[in-house]
């Protein structure tokens, strides 16, 4: 697929690799999966945030002329981006946003636990609506991960792109990753191994009228446990025509779409993104689309 960890940033063309079951005894009477803390295994398997931190710096400078400051990551899970972002410069400041209490705390206790004093004093996480909730103008509001693919309706979505544009400052952006191709509507499993366990991306449905999807990620261990449906997705696969249409109705004046190469040895993704019109067919790709305001 890439330079992303993230499999939910489609996986592409990645062979199956199953998990080593050596049969390993259990550690104070519990399972590799029973131990294991599933917000610990996202972040290892899944994100990866200096590539992304570093494409929209460029992105912002291509339109703006100087290095972006500011940063909004709504849906922001546990805030590893916005925790990176801090570390990134002195000047840098952040605002994380979820509904969810539960990743916010965890990111609290340690992404922003990890931070020095002065920088954990830069951001900031709110437990809120996305739609809602915007406590000042940014430079750069990001949604990755696909996140807002939550918003299945069209006036849902574009709601959410109004705010996200309410959320800007005038020399602004607004970053989102989308993921597509044949191979985003198939019932089908992915593996890949990483570090102690191996990740399990399961497109679990799709329904091809409404284009929504029920996914899951697993995680399995080496002892052979699992931790089965860590995380669930209930989203509706939204096309790049639909979302560009979308954002220019929220009130963006331009939305770029900026398109992964090929590796011509491997035939994979080679993590670098240009600004593109035009693309050929891919039966997996990700691509990223920054509006302008």
């Amino acid at each position: 697929m890439g330079r992303k960890k993230d499999q939910r940033k489609h996986p592409k063309k990645h062979p199956k690799k199953h998990g080593k079951k050596h049969g390993k005894a259990k550690r104070n009477g519990k399972t590799e999966a029973q131990r294991a803390d599933k917000y610990d295994l996202y972040q290892r398997s899944v994100q990866e945030t200096d590539p992304d931190l570093e494409l929209l710096a460029r992105i912002f400078k291509k339109h703006h002329g100087r290095p972006p400051r500011l940063l909004r990551e709504d849906f922001c899970g546990t805030a590893a981006m916005a925790a990176r972002w801090i570390e990134l410069h002195r000047e840098n400041r952040a605002f994380g946003i979820d509904l969810d209490p539960e990743p916010l705390a965890w990111g609290r206790q340690h992404n922003i636990a990890a931070l020095k004093p002065e920088q954990a004093g830069r951001i900031k996480l709110i437990e809120g609506d996305v739609r809602d909730v915007g406590p000042e103008k940014v430079d750069v509001t990001i949604a990755f991960n696909f996140s807002y693919f939550i918003f299945e309706k069209r006036d849902e979505l574009r709601g959410y792109f109004e705010s996200a544009r309410a959320s800007l400052l005038p020399e602004g952006m607004f970053l989102l990753d989308v993921y597509g191709g044949a191979d985003a509507q198939r019932v089908t499993e992915e593996e890949r191994d990483c570090d102690g366990f191996v990740y399990i991306w399961d497109q679990n449905s799709f329904d091809p009228i409404s284009s929504h999807a029920t996914n899951y990620i697993h995680f399995e261990f080496d002892d052979g446990s699992q931790m089965k449906r860590a995380f669930r997705y209930d989203w509706r696969l939204w096309s790049l025509p639909e979302l560009r249409e979308l954002l220019l109705e929220a009130g963006f004046s331009k939305v770029e779409v900026y398109w992964e190469g090929t590796d011509r040895k491997t035939g994979e993704g080679n993590g670098v993104f240009t600004l593109r019109e035009k693309a050929l067919d891919d039966p997996a790709w990700v691509c990223y689309l920054a509006a302008i305001p």
